[in-house]
């Protein structure tokens, strides 16, 4: 695994030092700068690349929204994650950031444990993500001559692989196969092994939520469950329908970024996969069968 490079953002140099101490038995390239300016120049030397930004909100010149809205805009750079750090914790405040495109936040000040929780997470986001991206080259012909199918899986390794496979159905690909990720993903903790957003939000921050899964899988009450996902196209669309063998969820507290869950390290997934991955997304109730669609790839005349 390589070594993850993380730039610091913050303008005053005690911050800068905290993080510095916190982070320093991890196995991190820190990158430490004082001003919104310094680290636009440090992103934009694209030869070395981040793989996170710890970016704080309050700073002289260009602050951190500005700069987060700056990487946002450059597609070399937005897929960058972004952990807002800030005192500023209205809920106004924190949708100004959300929409700007922060979807990890930290509360100053913080602890060490909270800090290494919340990189984590994120670190373990963009690798998903990468992978995912890595993986659809790999089928770039496979799908050609589906009309219709479905697919069954049961572990996270195989939901990510199915995501990164049909989503080369869509016009996006990279942006279709974290959404489908997402929602699988979704069904096989949540919805089929009983995981609440409380209880993954512990086992991210003890760094043992995957091993917990595994766990659970071969547990006699759960080794049946299964996600499904029906692939079907119409004349515009692929409609995408998963479903699981869980007892459902309250979806609706989850299709918006909620300002509340904003410091936690999980449930933003659903409501990022809503606004950058589908065209619709609609759960039926119990809330253990959703179903999402996409424009056809468009042909030329």
């Amino acid at each position: 695994m390589t070594q993850a490079r993380i730039l610091v953002v913050d303008d005053e140099p005690f911050n800068l030092d905290i993080v510095s101490e916190y982070l320093d038995e991890m196995d991190f390239d820190l990158v430490m700068v004082e001003s919104g300016e310094a680290a636009w120049d440090a992103l934009c030397d694209t030869a070395q690349p981040f793989d996170l930004v710890l970016l704080d909100r309050m700073m002289p010149g260009m602050d951190g929204i500005m700069l987060l809205k700056r990487m946002k805009a450059d597609e070399r750079l937005a897929g960058i994650p972004v952990i807002m750090q800030t005192a500023a914790t209205s809920p106004e405040q924190i949708r100004e950031g959300l929409a700007a495109g922060a979807f990890y936040y930290l509360t100053k000040p913080f602890e060490g444990e909270a800090l290494l929780t919340i990189i984590r997470s994120a670190l373990d986001d963009m690798r998903v993500r990468r992978e995912l991206t890595a993986n659809l080259a790999d089928h770039a012909h496979a799908l050609a001559c589906l009309g219709e199918g479905e697919f069954v899986v049961r572990s996270l390794d195989d939901a990510r692989r199915l995501a990164s496979f049909v989503a080369l159905l869509g016009p996006q690909p990279e942006t279709l196969a974290m959404g489908l990720s997402e929602l699988l993903v979704n069904g096989v903790e949540h919805g089929n092994l009983g995981i609440d957003f409380a209880e993954k939000s512990r086992l991210r921050e003890s760094d043992c939520w995957e091993d917990e899964i595994r766990r659970r899988l071969t547990l006699p009450e759960f080794k049946d469950r299964a996600v499904r996902m029906r692939v079907r196209k119409d004349p515009t669309r692929w409609i995408f329908e998963i479903s699981d063998d869980g007892e459902g969820f309250d979806w609706r507290r989850f299709l918006d970024f909620d300002p509340e869950r904003a410091f936690a390290p999980n449930g933003r997934g659903i409501a990022l996969s809503r606004q950058l991955s589908f065209s619709s997304l609609t759960y039926i109730p119990p809330g253990n069968r959703v179903v999402v669609t996409v424009p056809r790839e468009q042909t030329s005349e």
